[in-house]
């Protein structure tokens, strides 16, 4: 059973926090797991909005972008780690002459059977001038587990998984996703509880 374990891929999907866990970063957390192999896994936080709006953070650049339509929402806290870097996770951009595998800009990793993550200024530039994505999630930092990690988090019940929903991510309230992430699995935050079922 131990190699099964190891062998789990969990690109594409959502990890949900337990109830339990009680890190600040992560406590009701649902993250997208952009990338996950034997060396590690690598994620975004989809529902933890942090100070600034997508308005503002256009403005901070340098030099500040004109303001594309959905400027009114949030960038995300996407995690503990680089969080002065930009991540954007957006539907794939499919152009002309490129393979199904290769991106429109600089610096996009593809997620098998899923979204794209992109970090370079490109996509910004894009979306700007009111092309880029159709949908687009903008974090500043990451989330990582190292070699075996994630996997013993799991193990250790501090994680739900499921497979990865696009509307979730962007169309979903912000307040609604932890929520609907575990109605995926048929599940209700108040079952997971450590006192559900006593009386």
């Amino acid at each position: 059973m131990a190699d099964a374990a190891q062998t789990i891929n969990l690109t594409n999907h959502f990890l949900i926090a337990m109830p339990s866990m009680d890190d600040d970063t992560f406590s009701r957390s649902v993250v997208y797991v952009c990338e996950h192999s034997e060396r590690g896994a690598l994620g975004l936080i989809i529902n933890k909005p942090g100070d600034i709006s997508l308005a503002e953070l256009f403005q901070k650049l340098d030099p500040p972008l004109p303001l594309p339509g959905k400027v009114d929402q949030p960038v995300f806290h996407g995690g503990p780690l680089q969080t002065e870097r930009g991540f954007v996770l957006h539907d794939p951009v499919l152009a002309e002459g490129l393979e199904p595998d290769q991106s429109v800009y600089a610096s996009t990793l593809a997620v098998p059977g899923g979204l794209e993550m992109t970090t370079s200024k490109d996509v910004l530039e894009a979306l700007s001038s009111g092309a880029g994505p159709r949908r687009i999630l903008v974090t500043l930092g990451y989330s990582s587990w190292g070699e075996g990690q994630l996997e013993s988090e799991i193990a250790g019940n501090s994680w739900l998984t499921v497979d990865a929903d696009a509307n979730l991510v962007f169309d979903a309230p912000v307040a609604e996703r932890y929520d609907r992430a575990l109605r995926l699995l048929g599940l209700e935050a108040w079952m997971l509880a450590p006192d559900a079922g006593h009386a």
